[in-house]
């Protein structure tokens, strides 16, 4: 497995050695879905990589609605229809969706990228920058992100370093299937917002908020509120200033048309009475939620 590795990162370094090109009109074919969301994977490997960035000081990078959709489509393509077989490499698209197919290196030219996927099937306003990792068996996250870790043309992209050094993320989108994961990564903020946790998004007037990252609410659980009363948009500022400040349990809570924001949560209330001391060292007005 280990030499499948190795050869599908030469692979890609060899390809990606051809540089980038310059930005094309690019017909939008399709968007994100109402009811996109996230897996709890896909999740956990975007908390892991900004964790990575952290230990360099490095700011997070905000999830992206559009280039996570981007990148589950892609590992989903990859995964079912192989457009990968040589010549075309793991940044290849199959003709099997509304996209257009592409080979890649092969197709690349001056006026036809690859990393327009991201204005083509969402919308997303510029191209996206993106690194594969595959394996023969169900990928096992703690794997790709040491995978990525490992060589410096990966790490490259996680940690803004060589060529990617003058890039600023503001955007990153996560994809795994099967044996496949993805990151995307952009120098524009995505104007579709943060996507929500798939199963965890409570219903607003019989409409579901894709855009936030809340929390189920569990019997008998208690939150640290640290603001309420918020509109959604502001909420979900918080919460990513709350987790670039490595508060990690930071959630949006949603009640009906009552948004909050947590700080910790516990389904001891010893250690929730125990948080909510600390909590206010550094917000005065927070307060407990039990639910």
């Amino acid at each position: 497995m280990v030499g499948k590795k190795l050869a599908a990162f030469l692979i890609l370094l060899f390809s990606m050695s051809t540089g980038l090109t310059a930005q094309t009109k690019v017909v939008q074919v399709s968007e994100v879905p109402e009811n996109f969301c996230v897996s709890e994977t896909e999740w956990k490997l975007y908390r892991m990589i900004n964790e990575y960035r952290r230990q360099y000081d490095l700011p997070p990078i905000p999830l992206s609605r559009s280039l996570c959709y981007v990148a589950n489509t892609h590992v989903k393509d990859l995964f079912f229809h192989h457009p990968d077989i040589e010549p075309c490499n793991f940044h290849s698209w199959s003709d099997k969706g509304p996209w257009k197919p592409f080979c890649y290196p092969g197709d690349e030219d001056k006026k036809n990228s690859v990393w327009d996927k991201p204005r083509e099937l969402s919308g997303y306003p510029d191209k996206g920058f993106e690194i594969v990792y595959w394996e023969n068996s169900a990928v096992v996250i703690d794997s790709v992100i040491a995978f990525w870790r490992s060589f410096d043309y990966f790490s490259g992209f996680l940690m803004n370093t060589g060529k990617w050094q003058e890039r600023k993320w503001k955007a990153i989108g996560i994809g795994i299937c099967q044996n496949y994961a993805a990151a995307w990564f952009g120098e524009v903020a995505d104007p579709e917002g943060v996507p929500c946790i798939c199963g965890q998004i409570p219903a607003v007037s019989g409409k579901t908020t894709e855009r936030s990252v809340p929390a189920i609410s569990v019997s008998g659980h208690y939150y640290i509120i640290v603001k309420s009363q918020l509109p959604l948009k502001e909420a979900e500022k918080v919460m990513q200033q709350l987790l670039a400040k490595d508060f990690k349990q930071a959630k949006i809570l949603q009640n009906g048309e009552k948004i909050r924001v947590s700080i910790f949560d516990t389904a001891d209330r010893e250690e929730a009475l125990h948080l909510l001391k600390e909590a206010r060292k550094l917000y005065h007005d927070a307060w407990l939620l039990k639910q």
